[in-house]
C-alpha cells in the first residue's frame, strides 16, 4: 500500500462519510481471509495495516504450550522465549509471516473492500434520503416498462411503479415526467427498493398540499380522503380560522387550484366538502353533489339514514353506487339512502315542502 491509498481513504471519509477506521478494520478482516485462501493455511493470523503509511504486516498467533501438538496454532515455551524472553505458558505469541508478494494480493483485496463499502454507503444514503419521503410525492422520468412495473428514474435510484397502481387507462412512454406517491421504501440485499402509486388516496392529499397554500401553512386541514382512482374522489376539509373558507381555498380563484389537480389526475372528478363534527351535517356534505332533506343518525350501529328528494335519489347513490360508497368511506359511517317516497312507505315519514339541509361542498368535474 502507499500514501496515495491512505489519502484516497481520507477523501472517502470526507466526501462519502465513510469512517476511515471502519475501512481499515474491514480491509484487515478481508486480508486475513485472502491470506488463508491464497497461502492455503489454517493458521490463526492477525493483519496489521499501518494507519499512516499503509504498510501491511501479517502475524501468526500461536498459543504457548509445553508440548506442541499442532505447530500451525501452537509454539513451545522455549521457542517463544527466543522471540521474547518474557513470554509465559498460555500466552499468545505473534510471529511475523508476511509473504514476499503479499502486497499485490493486499492491493486487490483492499480495492474490492473499499468498492463494496462505497456501494453500501451510497445505498445507505439513498435509503435514508427516501425513507424520509415515504408517504410523499416525488417527480420522476419514465425509463421503461415490463409486464409488472413501470420503472421511474428519481435521480439517484430507479423506483418501481406496479401496473396495478396505475390509474385506469394510464399509459406512459419513455421520457414522460410523472408525479407519484411513495408507498414503501425497503432496504433489500440488492439495495433500496422504492414502490410508487398513482392510485393511492395519499397522492390526492399531497397534491392539494402542494397546490393550496392554506393547507401547506396549516390553516386549512384535510380531515379525510376517499378515492376511486381515475373516476371520482371526495376530500373533506376543515379551517382552523373561521374567516378562511376551506372549500373556497381548495377550489382557488376561478377553480384554478383544483383544476390543476384534476389535470394531473387525467380528469378525475373531485368533490370538495366541508368537514363537520356534526355527523348529520358531515354526511349531508359528503353526499355532494346531491341535495339532502334529512339525516337520521343511529350511533350504536354507526349508521346514518339519509332522505333525499325523489328526483335526487339516483344522483345521491351515483353510478353503480359510487357516490354513496365514497361518502361512506369519507365519513366512516354506513349510509342508507332513501327517497322521500321510500321513507314514507317504510317509516311513515310524510313528504314535506321543507327546505333541503344546508350543504357546504363543491363538485369539480
Amino acid at each position: 500500500m502507499s500514501m496515495d491509498f491512505i489519502e484516497a481513504l481520507n477523501d472517502l471519509e470526507r466526501e462519502k462519510g465513510i469512517s476511515k477506521d471502519i475501512l481499515f478494520e474491514a480491509i484487515e478482516a478481508a486480508l486475513i481471509s485472502s491470506y488463508k485462501r491464497n497461502f492455503n493455511t489454517a493458521q490463526n493470523v492477525r493483519v496489521d495495516m499501518n494507519r499512516h503509511t499503509g504498510s501491511i504486516r501479517v502475524f501468526a498467533r500461536k498459543l504457548i504450550v509445553e508440548e506442541v501438538l499442532d505447530p500451525r496454532t501452537e509454539i513451545s515455551l522455549h521457542s517463544a522465549r527466543e522471540i521474547n524472553p518474557s513470554f509465559q505458558l498460555d500466552d499468545v505469541a505473534e510471529i511475523e509471516v508476511t509473504p514476499r508478494d503479499f502486497g499485490r494480493i493486499a492491493a486487490q483485496t483492499a480495492k474490492q473492500v473499499v468498492t463494496q463499502r462505497i456501494r453500501e454507503a451510497e445505498r445507505g444514503l439513498i435509503y435514508n434520503a427516501f425513507v424520509e419521503k415515504e408517504e410523499d410525492i416525488v417527480t420522476g422520468i419514465v425509463q421503461r416498462q415490463d409486464l409488472r412495473n413501470v420503472y421511474v428514474d428519481l435521480g439517484k435510484i430507479e423506483a418501481h411503479l406496479p401496473l396495478n397502481e396505475l390509474m385506469p387507462g394510464e399509459k406512459f412512454k419513455h421520457g414522460d415526467r410523472i408525479k407519484a406517491y411513495i408507498t414503501k421504501v425497503e432496504n433489500t440485499t440488492k439495495g433500496p427498493q422504492i414502490l410508487l402509486s398513482r392510485t393511492h388516496p395519499g397522492l390526492l392529499k399531497r397534491l392539494f398540499e402542494l397546490e393550496v397554500p392554506e393547507i401547506f401553512d396549516g390553516v386549512v386541514e384535510i380531515r379525510s380522503v376517499a378515492r376511486e382512482a381515475g373516476f371520482r374522489s371526495k376530500i373533506a376539509v376543515y379551517s382552523r380560522n373561521s374567516e378562511v373558507d376551506p372549500v373556497g381555498s381548495c377550489v382557488g380563484p376561478k377553480g384554478t387550484r383544483v383544476q390543476t389537480i384534476v389535470n394531473e389526475l387525467h380528469g378525475e372528478k373531485i368533490d370538495i366538502v366541508r368537514y363537520s363534527d356534526n355527523i348529520e351535517e358531515y354526511v349531508a356534505n359528503a353526499l355532494s353533489p346531491s341535495k339532502v332533506l334529512e339525516v337520521q343518525v343511529f350511533e350504536a350501529e354507526k349508521m346514518a339514514r339519509v332522505i333525499v328528494p325523489d328526483y335526487q335519489l339516483s344522483l345521491a347513490i351515483g353510478i353503480k353506487g359510487q357516490n354513496a360508497r365514497l361518502a361512506a368511506k369519507l365519513t366512516g359511517w354506513k349510509i342508507d339512502i332513501k327517497s322521500e317516497t321510500q321513507a314514507e312507505e317504510e317509516f311513515g315519514r310524510e313528504k314535506t315542502e321543507q327546505d333541503e339541509m344546508p350543504q357546504d361542498s363543491i363538485s369539480i368535474d
